[in-house]
């Protein structure tokens, strides 16, 4: 079986149990959606969710973040972890978006990654789930996930993309990122996989590995 005919069976299996899923971070617009995976990174979901639900109550447009406190707005994202870095970016990177974009959020990977504290996952996230450009998310889930089912040999995350992308249909891109996340989070759990009960066990090179060395 070559890796774009299992990638069409492991698609196929992710669509019939999860269906179409959507973006875990909670948002409005664009800038709101830029602001909440710059926080995801190392954080929880869950965690920036519970943080933005207060945040973009307070800091209600890209001006105020600009504008913001550096002090205050660490204190405001605490929690989050990495708090420092995170808020000199979200700052910098607003200003930047005034700037030099009006205030608009770009869609293109370029204009994104350009902007301060933006990588490729974050740029991703918001051109697949905002605008609707086929993009393939790279995230710990999605990373774990696809070197266990052999669909990549690589750790770095841009590889990693490339990888998928060279396999995967493009209208697939955006879909492959939330399954696989449903996945890694339900079943395919980093520390205590539920191999007995995956339904990609068959095709997952690393879980079987794994069983036999249990044996």
């Amino acid at each position: 079986m070559t890796k774009k005919e299992k990638i069409t069976e492991i698609l196929a299996l992710l669509e019939l149990h999860y269906g179409p899923t959507k973006c875990y971070l909670n948002h409005e617009n664009p800038w709101q959606l830029l602001i909440a995976t710059m926080l995801s990174a190392q954080c929880t979901d869950d965690r920036v969710n519970l943080v933005t639900k207060d945040l973009f109550q307070k800091y209600r447009s890209i001006q105020d973040f600009a504008q913001a406190n550096l002090e205050e707005l660490e204190q405001d994202i605490h929690s989050t972890g990495f708090y420092h870095n995170k808020a000199k970016n979200i700052i910098a990177c607003c200003q930047k978006l005034l700037s030099e974009h009006n205030g608009e959020i770009p869609s293109d990977i370029d204009a994104l990654t350009a902007l301060p504290g933006v990588g490729r996952k974050t740029a991703n996230v918001v051109r697949g789930n905002w605008y609707g450009i086929p993009s393939i998310v790279v995230d710990t889930h999605v990373k774990r996930v696809s070197n266990l089912l052999g669909l990549t040999k690589n750790s770095d995350p841009v590889k990693i993309e490339f990888d998928l992308m060279k396999i995967t249909p493009k209208d697939k891109w955006i879909s492959i990122n939330t399954q696989m996340i449903a996945h890694g989070r339900k079943i395919c759990i980093a520390r205590r996989p539920k191999c007995a009960e995956c339904f990609l066990f068959a095709y997952c090179n690393g879980g079987q590995k794994m069983q036999k060395t249990k044996k």
